[in-house]
């Protein structure tokens, strides 16, 4: 049996600010329905931004936190900081609590709409 991931699922208050950041990080072109964006870049599945008036942002890490997360990698971990910064997400574990290099740990961050993600050295 096989199994593929053909798309990743986040919900949202904020159809366009959710959208707008994973596209900032992740490039690719976004379309728009009155409940879903969809976001295809290059090299990964469709990120599904699906519109759930009453959100409630996941509480990290002492909440019940019910929902995948994305675990990204990148070439760059200074770089990549300042790009989920620029693009409206935030940080949730400290940045110098894991080196810029090496391949141990993870940074912690939040979406707009308070989705947890991790940032790892490549």
């Amino acid at each position: 049996m096989k199994v593929s991931l053909t798309s990743l699922v986040v919900e949202a208050a904020d159809l366009e600010g959710e959208s707008a950041f994973w596209r900032r990080l992740l490039g690719g072109a976004v379309t728009r329905t009155a409940t879903h964006h969809f976001l295809q870049p290059d090299g990964f599945p469709v990120v599904v931004i699906q519109y759930v008036p009453d959100h409630v942002p996941p509480q990290w890490p002492d909440g019940l936190s019910r929902q995948m997360h994305f675990d990204l990698a990148t070439d760059d971990m200074e770089a990549a900081d300042g790009s989920v910064l620029d693009a409206g997400g935030r940080r949730l574990r400290p940045a110098g609590e894991v080196a810029a290099s090496g391949r141990q740990g993870s940074r912690v961050y939040a979406s707009p709409a308070g989705h947890p993600f991790c940032l790892r050295p490549a």
